[in-house]
């Protein structure tokens, strides 16, 4: 098992020498999830971050009237997490579940603090890394308030092409925060054109 991905990933938000690279990397845990698995389930308090080497993940929540709400997907070179359940060490409204089988890099809240003791330039890593975690959520907000679905469904395919061909319509119409019989109708229009 090779940390290189998670190596190349960090070096992209903050420019580390190898031996920091390294350090790091021993504060992770790998872990192999098979398909439908949870990593975390609402209720619980979420005790990791994750950062997904393959596979696909889906981060929902479930609404008052049994509805599963895909907030965003995971795939490889991108985190997972409850960012709130894991801060606050509070039970989480999110379930974290692999759409296929899957392999991950776990960190432990205990594990992060100890790394932020042993290396204090992570917390500046994790810092930047939230930033850019935090516009692309308000982006996708103006994204839900301002476009309309077809729009937002053009976006998500051309923006993210191999996500989009690894979801089913359902998963897919629940991210875009519609019926999948439209987005059914809005995939029909398009091909037609």
């Amino acid at each position: 098992m090779s940390y290189d991905l998670l190596k190349e990933n960090l070096r992209n938000h903050l420019p580390l020498p190898d031996e920091d690279l390294n350090t790091i990397s021993n504060y992770f845990n790998f872990s192999e999830v098979k398909k439908k698995t949870f990593l975390l389930r609402g209720g619980k308090t979420c005790r990791f971050e994750g950062f997904v080497l393959s596979g696909c993940f889906r981060i929902f929540t479930i609404d008052q009237k049994g509805n599963e709400i895909n907030l965003y997907f995971a795939v490889s070179g991108w985190w997972l997490m409850d960012i709130d359940s894991f801060t606050n060490q509070t039970p989480s409204d999110l379930y974290i579940q692999a759409l296929e089988d899957s392999e991950v890099l776990l960190i432990s809240r205990e594990n992060k603090s100890k790394l932020y003791d042993a290396l204090p330039v992570v917390e500046k890593l994790f810092r930047i890394i939230f930033q850019k975690a935090l516009v692309s959520w308000q982006r996708r907000l103006v994204r839900n308030h301002c476009l309309t679905a077809k729009e937002r469904y053009l976006y998500f395919i051309e923006t993210y092409p191999d996500i989009s061909k690894r979801l089913s319509n359902k998963h897919l119409a629940s991210y875009l925060g519609i019926r999948h019989e439209f987005l059914s109708k809005i995939k029909n229009a398009d091909k037609a054109r």
